[in-house]
């Protein structure tokens, strides 16, 4: 089992591995323009603070479900949109409902949204807006090459049968 301190650990290790490649594609990433916001499980979403950008990653049963990123004007994508199957075309919410591995939690569309903030992990990447848009673009991507999400790309996103 994965401690809380265990994976903050890990998370620190990822950051300074994602700064030291950041450094080889030019970007300079000092250690006050990053933080790691570990919310937990159960867990409550938080707004996106003032001039930050971020990453969100959900973890269930020691797996990456989802890592997205939202943008300093993607509130709702960062607070909310995932813990509904009907707010956006991608989310958690609806790739849990859509996988039939998860059929024996009983989840559906009018609880998936307690169930996850209730059931999984979530951890926040803050970064400053002043990175810009490809370096959280590089962020999302490196980790997801790193912790290898299950709803991501082609292949991870379930779909109904």
């Amino acid at each position: 089992m994965i401690y809380l301190k265990d994976k903050q650990e890990y998370m620190l290790k990822i950051i300074r591995d994602f700064i030291k490649a950041a450094e080889l594609a030019g970007i300079q990433i000092s250690n006050s323009q990053i933080s790691i916001r570990e919310l937990g499980c159960p867990h409550k979403p938080n707004s996106l603070p003032k001039n930050k950008m971020g990453i969100y990653i959900f973890c269930f049963d020691k797996k990456y479900l989802k890592i997205g990123k939202a943008g300093p004007k993607s509130g709702a994508r960062f607070l909310s949109q995932h813990y509904s199957s009907y707010s956006s075309k991608s989310n958690l919410a609806k790739s849990i409902l859509n996988d039939s591995e998860m059929n024996v939690y009983k989840v559906n569309s009018e609880n998936i949204g307690d169930w996850i903030k209730n059931n999984i992990t979530r951890t926040d990447i803050l970064i400053d807006e002043s990175l810009g848009v490809f370096t959280l673009n590089y962020l999302e991507s490196f980790l997801h090459c790193k912790l290898n999400p299950k709803y991501e790309g082609f292949g991870g996103q379930i779909k109904k049968s």
